[in-house]
């Protein structure tokens, strides 16, 4: 694997592969000194165009435990303000010696952009309303996780569908994993075509929910809606939020999950967020274990033992 661009790119056994490296690295994490030697003297630069806490942190925390060396760009103190373009911008920091460029864009189709420019490994970290394949990754790790397979699980994905790179990236996941997936939501925050989405629809979350494994979450992106979409938050809540009431209906087994940040009271109810079967945390802490996962196959020297020759390092 050169780059990981687009969960399209994994099949079946791509997406095994890393699930069974990230069951290792998240051992690493749970370690007293969570740290091994694998990508000592490789560089990890972290190329976000666009604000991020999760995603920036979980890379960079990530390129640290496996003893990588890790540079930050910052868009408000960079060249760029002067007019710098992207390609001189990536291909400055290529110069100096990089081994990855994770990167986060606003615009759709940046990361392949970048990717035909340099001959580092390409990570998308997210571009604009395409594309977020790492997030999709350690969605299907933590479902596998509480429930030991997505293979015939049915999966609710709520809300803002049409803006979100999350849920395009977690259909092609899910569905390659085995899932059955039906998107829920208002018939204006739905994408203008599903053609090619294997999904079923739904404009009825309280049908759904009683038959749902998982109900994933989306957050409302205001930022990226162009025009009103909704008569109110609030009507969007009583329809498609996951209150306190509309909780019950969802089996006692069945996962809550949020790729965050959550709009709490807005898309789920705070004490919804907090209940045992929610495991919006446990999806933060996973994303580490992934992202370590992904970065050893893009830049490790032996990819197939990550822990042989490192469990003592």
């Amino acid at each position: 694997m050169k780059h990981l661009l687009s969960v399209a790119d994994l099949d079946l056994d791509a997406i095994n592969e890393i699930m069974r490296l990230t069951d290792q690295f998240v051992e690493v994490s749970e370690r007293p000194i969570p740290r091994v030697p694998a990508l000592r003297g490789r560089t990890v630069v972290s190329l976000f165009y666009e604000e991020s806490t999760r995603t920036r942190l979980s890379f960079e925390t990530a390129a640290k435990r496996l003893s990588a060396d890790t540079m930050n760009f910052s868009v408000s103190t960079s060249s760029a303000k002067k007019g710098e373009s992207l390609r001189d911008t990536v291909q400055t920091i290529e110069a100096m010696g990089v081994d990855v460029i994770v990167v986060r864009h606003s615009s759709a189709g940046v990361p392949w952009q970048v990717a035909s420019w340099v001959d580092a490994a390409v990570v998308n970290a997210g571009d604009g309303e395409h594309e977020h394949p790492t997030q999709a990754l350690l969605d299907c790790y933590t479902i596998r996780q509480q429930r030991g397979t997505l293979e015939g699980l049915r999966i609710a994905i709520v809300g803002d569908v049409g803006h979100s790179r999350v849920a395009r990236s977690d259909v092609h996941a899910f569905t390659t994993m085995g899932a059955d997936v039906t998107l829920v939501a208002p018939p204006t925050l739905l994408p203008a075509s599903l053609e090619g989405w294997p999904v079923a629809v739904s404009n009825d979350l309280d049908d759904v929910l009683p038959k749902t494994d998982v109900v994933y979450l989306l957050r409302m992106q205001l930022e990226r809606q162009r025009e009103a979409l909704l008569p109110s938050l609030r009507e969007y809540t009583a329809r498609y939020g996951l209150t306190r009431d509309r909780a019950r209906l969802l089996a006692d087994d069945a996962v809550v999950m949020h790729p965050g940040p959550m709009n709490r009271g807005v898309e789920i109810a705070a004490e919804v967020a907090n209940r045992p079967n929610s495991v919006i945390t446990k999806q933060v802490a996973n994303g580490v274990a992934v992202r370590m996962g992904v970065l050893f196959l893009l830049a490790g020297a032996n990819p197939r033992e990550p822990a042989a020759g490192d469990a003592n390092g």
